[in-house]
């Protein structure tokens, strides 16, 4: 790896359009997966994904995740009922899939060891270890890695999925005080050309944090992830699981959180619609609150708290990403998203050339 070339991020590039495409309708693009899901999971944040509404984000075709605060006394048993993505610490997964484990070969359960360092020996030796009791009763995915080598050693230890990015979310300050991090455009686009050199099978590449608009999620796509993973933007969906407030009317502009309110009844979705503002707690989980939540003894936070404003509901956000993702694949001559994960052509940009589209 040339360590001394700059690395970029997704305002960086713009994807670069085929010289003709067959593509005569985005109707006609596929822009699912085989199990006719969108190439999305949404993030284990506790103001973002809960039992209440794991079922909503399953509708829209984007695959949730229970967040480790409502699942840390999840039981085998529980894994095996449950039909959903569970996340676990790496104490919970060695605990609950370790020596003298039994699973059948119907379990298919799917588990995501979170962990904010992914790049711990444990984690590897846990990975081989596992794989060698169970194969496909059990779908795995790992991480946070921020080097692309990192990403090859958790493919062949035996991961599913690979959470790569670090630092990059809206919920997490781990870069800004550590100095620890990864250009999240870069590090996909690394690890899609370092496919060359190693032997596979691979894990998918799920690109996590710091996805703030459409094209960024098109853009992850295009370079090589195979998912993109979104906290923040989900958070902003009126169905999130954070809490949900009303907009103080005693202040000018109803600038300001007012009384909470049940982001699920008819009442709420219906004043939405017809304009009214609420507003969200969106909070990462490395916080100080996610930490004595859990039970962990309290150390310096990596993550922040914050109140944000409802932008839409996750149907019609999932609409015009549809639409967009569609429109972006007939460009580059893509029907489905195989075709179009890892294959466009893209070119490096200058900020006037940014600033020139960046309406």
């Amino acid at each position: 790896m040339d360590q001394s070339a700059p690395k970029f991020d997704f305002d960086d590039i713009l994807i670069q359009p085929a010289v003709q495409s067959t593509v005569n309708s985005r109707k006609t693009v596929s822009v699912s997966d085989e199990y006719k899901m969108l190439p999305l999971f949404a993030a284990p944040m506790d103001t973002v994904t809960d039992e209440a509404n794991l079922h909503l984000f399953r509708s829209n075709n984007i695959y949730p995740i229970l967040p480790r605060t409502q699942t840390k006394h999840h039981t085998l048993d529980e894994c095996r009922r449950s039909k959903e993505w569970l996340a676990l610490s790496l104490d919970q997964f060695e605990h609950l899939f370790g020596n003298g484990t039994v699973l059948n070969e119907t379990d298919n359960i799917h588990v995501l060891i979170d962990i904010a360092n992914g790049h711990m020996k444990r984690l590897v030796d846990t990975l081989v270890k596992t794989r060698e009791q169970f194969r496909k009763e059990l779908v795995i995915m790992v991480g946070n890695v921020a080097n692309p080598e990192t990403f090859f050693e958790l493919s062949a230890a035996g991961a599913d999925f690979v959470r790569v990015g670090i630092g990059n979310g809206s919920g997490c300050s781990t870069s800004v005080h550590t100095g620890i991090g990864y250009p999240l455009a870069s590090l996909i686009h690394d690890i899609n050309l370092g496919k060359a050199a190693h032997n596979g099978p691979f894990a998918k590449v799920v690109a996590d944090g710091g996805i703030k608009k459409y094209a960024d999620i098109i853009k992850a796509l295009a370079l090589g992830a195979d998912y993109v993973m979104c906290g923040g933007i989900f958070n902003k969906a009126l169905e999130s699981a954070g809490n949900t407030y009303s907009a103080n009317k005693k202040f000018e502009g109803y600038t300001v959180p007012g009384d909470q309110v049940d982001q699920y009844s008819d009442e709420v979705k219906t004043a939405f619609k017809m304009g009214s503002v609420f507003y969200k707690k969106f909070r990462g989980m490395s916080t100080k609150e996610v930490q004595a939540h859990l039970g962990n003894e309290l150390r310096s936070s990596e993550g922040v708290t914050r109140m944000v404003q409802v932008e839409y509901t996750l149907a019609g956000w999932v609409e015009n990403f549809t639409d967009y993702l569609s429109s972006a694949m007939s460009y580059t001559n893509s029907t489905n998203l195989s075709s179009f994960i890892g294959k466009p052509g893209w070119n490096l940009i200058t900020e006037n050339s940014l600033n020139r589209f960046n309406k």
